[in-house]
């Protein structure tokens, strides 16, 4: 599975555990928009959507790492699992402002509290996951291995 590409970004599927992310105005009270990790990470692919960059200026700068919200762990570990597959691998050629690494990023803070260092490589990142969060990266893996997803 490492050594798949993929061609293009499926912001669609981003999209969709997004919104499934997302608690609503019903349990947050006023939508924060890029104040939210979800609400961020939402506008950096409606961005994406609307004019196709890999790159997003200052994008992990601009992650708020101070969204203390309670989200639902298994939709986190999905999404997590669904943008490790839209991961390329690319090593070296990795930058922390790639749509991916953003987005992920969002997910981590929700997730584990803050952003976690990426590599370029799902693989070598969910053997991160493993050795410092043992639950969350079996369930991450079982989705991220998982054909139908």
């Amino acid at each position: 599975m490492e050594n798949e590409q993929k061609q293009g970004f499926n912001a669609e599927l981003t999209e969709k555990d997004l919104k499934q992310c997302c608690k609503g105005e019903a349990d947050c009270g006023q939508c924060k928009g890029s104040a939210c990790i979800i609400g961020y990470a939402k506008q950096c692919i409606g961005n994406y959507r609307k004019e196709p960059k890999k790159e997003i200026p200052r994008g992990t700068e601009h992650i708020p790492t101070t969204d203390f919200k309670v989200f639902d762990e298994l939709e986190l570990e999905t999404g997590i699992a669904h943008i490790l597959k839209e991961c390329k691998n690319c090593r070296e050629d990795h930058t922390e402002n790639c749509i991916i690494n953003v987005t992920r990023n969002c997910y981590e803070v929700g997730l584990l509290g803050d952003a976690h260092p990426f590599e370029g490589s799902a693989l070598q990142y969910l053997m991160y996951l493993k050795t410092n969060y043992p639950e969350k990266a079996a369930r991450i893996a079982t989705i991220y291995q998982d054909k139908k997803n």
